[in-house]
């Protein structure tokens, strides 16, 4: 068993008996994988993957061969204790994903507080990563950030978060799946108001890589007639000062409450337009917004 406390500046050459190797990999571009990484594949005990079937098209690319087994959502629970057994005896595992950072919204999270509860050092091999990717070239206020990953799907679940992410004042950062990227950009319209800033970054590092913005409703139009494939990163930015004594979730509860006790829709729009300091029209037609 390793010592999690032990120095790491005088590590032998890699790999290293009894370690498992966190290894970053391609999020497209299979040339942006470093050297470190392909020797890490080529001579670990075993490779550990998502999906065996997209981890060969690195290895063979690279005239790579190795054992190689899947390890991903659907039998993690299962193979994680082999895992702990192999490094135990000696042996050293290399972890990969689909694409990008292992434990960044796949089952490498519960290995990884696995292997730590049992005291087995683990070594990350830094590669590419869709959330700093998408951010960096996003534009966007990037020295602080929330990273949400793929917000719930229960939409009760989905609501709290989405009011959470509009009244954040940093950038917030989403994994989103192509089929359900056109609700998101609605959801974040009528939560965070059409004109908040935004990119939606599609196929990252590959031949047709699109950065769509500027706001959100720009991309809610770019993207009305058209069939979305790719993975999808949306960089969101966060609440201004100016702007963080509202969001239009709150702004439509209180024009409900209005017009229940009795106010026209035009006397509530006008009474809420001068208290937050809005235009009278951004509050009238907040009624005709839904999800």
């Amino acid at each position: 068993m390793n010592n999690n406390n032990s120095s790491l500046s005088h590590r032998k050459e890699e790999p290293e008996n009894g370690i498992l190797y966190i290894v970053g990999t391609p999020i497209g571009n299979l040339n942006d994988i470093s050297q470190r990484a392909l020797n890490i594949l080529q001579n670990v005990s075993l490779v550990a993957c998502e999906d065996t079937r997209q981890t060969k098209k690195i290895m063979n690319k690279f005239n790579i061969s190795n054992k190689l087994i899947s390890f991903n959502k659907h039998n993690s629970l299962i193979k994680t204790p082999k895992i702990v057994k192999d490094l135990k005896e000696g042996k050293s595992i290399a972890l990969v994903s689909d694409a990008g950072m292992p434990g960044i919204c796949d089952p490498g999270e519960d290995i990884a507080r696995s292997l730590k509860y049992e005291g087995i050092d683990m070594i990350c091999v830094p590669g590419a990563c869709a959330a700093i990717t998408a951010l960096v070239s996003s534009g966007l206020p990037s020295s602080s950030f929330i990273f949400e990953g793929f917000l719930p799907k229960k939409q009760s679940d989905r609501n709290k978060t989405l009011h959470e992410i509009s009244k954040n004042k940093k950038t917030t950062i989403i994994y989103e799946s192509p089929h359900r990227l056109k609700k998101l950009l609605q959801e974040l319209s009528v939560f965070c108001g059409g004109d908040r800033e935004i990119m939606v970054a599609r196929e990252l590092t590959k031949r047709f890589e699109e950065h769509i913005g500027h706001k959100i409703d720009d991309a809610i139009d770019f993207f009305k007639d058209k069939e979305i494939t790719g993975e999808i990163t949306v960089i969101l930015k966060g609440i201004d000062k100016k702007m963080s004594i509202f969001n239009e979730s709150d702004l439509r509860k209180d024009l409900k409450e209005l017009m229940n006790a009795g106010l026209s829709l035009s006397a509530a729009s006008k009474y809420l337009a001068k208290k937050n300091g809005l235009k009278k029209g951004f509050i009238y037609n907040l009624i005709k917004r839904q999800i």
